[in-house]
């Protein structure tokens, strides 16, 4: 294929199917099949079995073209150039296109197309008969909602697209496609709404993937370490989704979607730490309620990071800062135990790792009896056999129940992955080590960027109108601006008049406005009411 990159397809069928053999002639599901056009042009159609609508290639491309040389009909001329003939008088297929390097052939071959060879042209025809089969569209298993749309994306790049397109009706929806990967030229989606982005986001997102050079793109996680802007860094700096209306979403803040054909995630581009704590539905609900829960969520997370370390901290360093009567249930508790609490608590940390590790690759009902019994009986026979006191399970069981709540997997497993060395921290250094640790941990979450946006925008850099909707969230018609941090050319969203929409509504049902006379009063008024009737009915 390298060697032959640039070589132009040659007018004489045969010499371009030796060249397709040698590439592809040892595979069983590589078929060719001859025939005639008008009865005196030699003709191949190249595919593989197992990838084509082999329906539509008998309906559209093979069925019209010998029902054609039959009737010998549409014979081409010199004012009627045959490859004209074909595509605009004779095929019904609707995506078909024509290409002259020998190289593209064997390319659109192994995609999935079909390729017509015809003696004496120098192009060949491509039609994309690419037919794979695909799960349904169902609702994600790791971002589900209570309210919020029930469909998520699949691993078809098409379907994705469409998606897509169904919730953003609009001509400025953008979509590019690039291919990356030598061996596998996976198929990547840039998507974006012109007008609301920012060009310079969009091109150095074009840049950083035009200097990717891998064999294989898998799955989307290929692309996000490579982009990536710090990839020393246990914090995500690219958010990825499964559900479209959560994309959506971003595009029409300014933001750019990355999607690659066989992957059923796509990644948000740039993206801030505010943004992982965050939930579709926090959006469909009213704001009092959503800043209730996205506050308990915020607490969750930092207790999920700092409740073990600081557990030991205080056993270890500083008892007197515990309340007494909670200090002699505690050491009553911890009598007898052999470990001091650093270690208990790093013997539970792992333990607990390792179980979840096991609950998630066991099958599914396997993996619900292993967790109940990790959880209740080897938690219960530590503490009974004195090797773990009974509160650090309960710091450990909330530790984790926390960690749960953080809605993105891969920040969750940040904070993991950090309560270990806050907890060794904490018991060299006590709460000290835990300011430190806590220093060390804010600083750096300062230094990060992602794609040049500050990663803790907008409280640092100070933002009010994007303070609107970070810890908690204020009403929607109180944000009429995207978020500044993107430097989106139309940065306005809501283009209603919120003064007048803050005034008092008009309740045009209000009973003592309207509907409040009767029948038959003394100044002969009368007003309709619900469900009666001014006219009597005779048989």
């Amino acid at each position: 294929m390298e060697q032959n990159e640039n070589a132009k397809i040659s007018p004489h069928v045969e010499a371009t199917i030796s060249f397709v053999e040698q590439l592809l002639g040892e595979n069983d599901d590589f078929v060719m099949r001859e025939l005639r056009i008008f009865g005196q042009y030699s003709a191949v159609v190249m595919y593989f079995a197992d990838l084509i609508d082999k329906q539509y290639l008998n309906e559209h491309i093979l069925k019209p073209m010998m029902l054609t040389s039959t009737q010998e009909q549409g014979n081409a001329n010199e004012s009627r150039p045959l490859k004209e003939v074909l595509l605009n008088e004779t095929l019904y297929a609707c995506e078909g296109r024509t290409e002259g390097r020998l190289t593209e052939v064997v390319q659109a071959i192994v995609q999935g197309e079909t390729v017509l060879l015809v003696e004496g042209l120098e192009e060949a025809f491509h039609f994309n008969t690419r037919h794979v089969d695909k799960r349904s569209i169902t609702q994600p298993e790791t971002e589900q909602v209570i309210r919020g749309a029930r469909e998520g994306f699949i691993e078809l790049l098409g379907t994705n697209l469409s998606l897509l397109r169904y919730r953003l009706p609009t001509p400025d929806l953008r979509v590019k496609t690039i291919r990356i990967g030598r061996v596998t030229k996976s198929k990547v989606a840039v998507c974006y709404l012109d007008g609301i982005v920012n060009p310079a986001l969009v091109e150095e997102v074009f840049n950083r993937l035009s200097l990717i050079d891998i064999d294989g793109i898998i799955d989307i996680g290929y692309l996000e370490q490579f982009i990536e802007d710090n990839h020393l860094s246990p914090f995500p700096q690219i958010q990825n989704t499964e559900r479209p209306d959560k994309a959506v979403a971003n595009l029409l803040e300014g933001r750019v979607i990355l999607l690659v054909d066989g992957s059923p995630f796509a990644l948000i581009l740039p993206t801030v730490f505010s943004q992982f704590y965050q939930t579709v539905e926090d959006y469909s609900e009213r704001f009092l309620l959503v800043s209730f829960i996205r506050l308990a969520r915020l607490v969750a997370l930092i207790f999920s990071l700092i409740f073990p370390s600081l557990y030991v901290a205080l056993i270890s360093f500083n008892p007197e800062l515990i309340p007494t009567e909670f200090a002699v249930a505690v050491s009553g508790g911890r009598a007898g135990v052999p470990f001091p609490s650093v270690i208990e608590v790093l013997v539970m940390e792992i333990s607990m790792e390792v179980l979840r590790e096991a609950t998630l690759r066991l099958p599914q009902q396997v993996g619900g009896a292993l967790s109940i019994v990790g959880v209740l009986v080897i938690g219960q026979a530590a503490v009974a056999a004195g090797f773990i006191s009974p509160i650090t399970v309960v710091i450990i069981a909330l530790t984790t129940i926390g960690s749960f709540a953080t809605p993105a997997y891969n920040a969750a497993l940040a904070l993991r992955m950090l309560r270990f060395p806050l907890v060794i921290i904490a018991g060299i250094f006590g709460l000290y080590g835990v300011m430190i640790g806590l220093i060390l941990i804010a600083n750096h979450m300062l230094s990060l960027r992602s794609f040049g946006v500050p990663y803790l925008s907008p409280i640092v850099p100070g933002n009010f109108q994007g303070m609107k909707d970070t810890i908690a969230r204020f009403p929607l018609w109180s944000m009429p601006k995207r978020p500044a941090l993107l430097h989106t050319p139309n940065a306005t969203r809501l283009g209603m008049d919120v003064e007048a929409f803050k005034q008092a509504p008009n309740n045009t049902l209000d009973p003592l406005k309207v509907g409040n006379t009767r029948r038959g009063n003394t100044d002969g008024a009368s007003s309709p009411s619900n469900g009666d009737s001014s006219s009597d009915h005779t048989d």
